[in-house]
């Protein structure tokens, strides 16, 4: 893994202590297009499984994790794919 995977990995988890965390580098799909950055870590698919979105609207819930991630999207990530759920 990477730096930008392993800080997005312990933000998420330190925040939302998930039941479920899948954090995949798309970037090679993106190989040519805007944002791509040579050694991945530019375009990434995000799924999160925690209890502190029960009960929040989707919109609530992505925007809970932008705000967790928003150094790494100010400066590293051109792209980030969002699959957030609660657990119940």
């Amino acid at each position: 893994m990477g730096k930008i995977t392993d800080s997005i990995r312990q933000k998420l988890t330190d925040t939302f202590s998930p039941e479920m965390l899948d954090i995949i580098d798309d970037s090679e799909k993106h190989r040519g297009h805007g944002g791509y950055r040579e050694g991945g870590e530019s375009h990434f698919t995000v799924r999160i499984k925690a209890d502190h979105f029960n009960g929040l609207s989707r919109v609530a819930k992505q925007r809970a994790v932008y705000h967790v991630l928003a150094e790494e999207l100010k400066e590293d990530v051109h792209a980030l794919a969002l699959d957030v759920q609660g657990t119940e």
